[in-house]
């Protein structure tokens, strides 16, 4: 068998960001790697619709967070962490479904 483990990687089509990527040295780097940088710029008002799309993973970074353990890593093994990890997105997941 030829190749590595695992399904082959795919690189994104867009990449989104904040303000704070806002320089032409990352919006280079991103174009020279075959991807479009949605890059929102600093000095103009807010709307950009980026927000929309960010705020899916803020709002699942404040889920996780309602873990102590995963708030701050305690673990020192890296499968530890992963199993927290895992254990906290079954828990978020298994919420969801039962109030729905």
């Amino acid at each position: 068998m030829r190749g590595k483990r695992g399904r082959p990687r795919r690189r994104p089509a867009v990449v989104l960001g904040d303000r704070g990527y806002d320089h032409d040295k990352y919006r280079r780097l991103v174009w020279d790697l075959g991807v479009k940088p949605l890059i929102a710029r600093r000095g103009t008002e807010h709307g950009s619709g980026l927000g929309t799309q960010r705020w899916v993973v803020e709002r699942a970074f404040a889920h996780l967070h309602w873990f102590r353990r995963l708030r701050i890593r305690w673990e020192i093994r890296d499968d530890l962490h992963e199993a927290f990890l895992t254990l906290g997105c079954a828990l978020i997941c298994w919420r969801r479904l039962r109030s729905l």
